[in-house]
């Protein structure tokens, strides 16, 4: 399983991160899933997708395997979507908030995908205590 993570969609709607500057939201996310990927979403690999060419906070670490990746010239949708494309044969969840993206990537990988909304990544202790 492949879950593709529309970051700036989930952290910008996340009332533990919304306010944050754009790189702290960024390692934020990546944290949560770093630690806490397997419980939110499940088993299989994570990719999270950024609008941009930045890679602040894109270290790596040993806690669950995400893949931070930078659209680089292009949108974080259409970066996306090449991803959901290069993966003839693998199942896909896509979590977003997003609908024309998820209209996009169903459309390429039509049955093999489910979209999760984005507040399954939010930081529930967070959005219910406040910052």
């Amino acid at each position: 399983m492949l879950y593709l993570v529309d970051g700036y969609n989930i952290t910008k709607g996340d009332p533990a991160t919304r306010g944050l500057s754009l790189e702290s939201q960024r390692d934020a996310l990546v944290a949560r899933l770093r630690a806490r990927g397997r419980e939110l979403l499940g088993s299989g690999t994570i990719a999270v997708v950024f609008d941009g060419d930045v890679e602040q906070g894109a270290h790596q670490s040993d806690a669950y395997p995400v893949v931070v990746e930078f659209s680089r010239g292009q949108s974080a949708d259409d970066a996306i979507v090449r991803v959901a494309a290069r993966m003839p044969r693998e199942q896909v969840s896509l979590v977003t908030s997003d609908r024309g993206l998820a209209e996009r990537v169903q459309a390429h990988l039509g049955a093999r995908v489910t979209v999760l909304g984005r507040e399954s990544l939010y930081d529930a202790e967070q959005t219910r205590h406040g910052p």
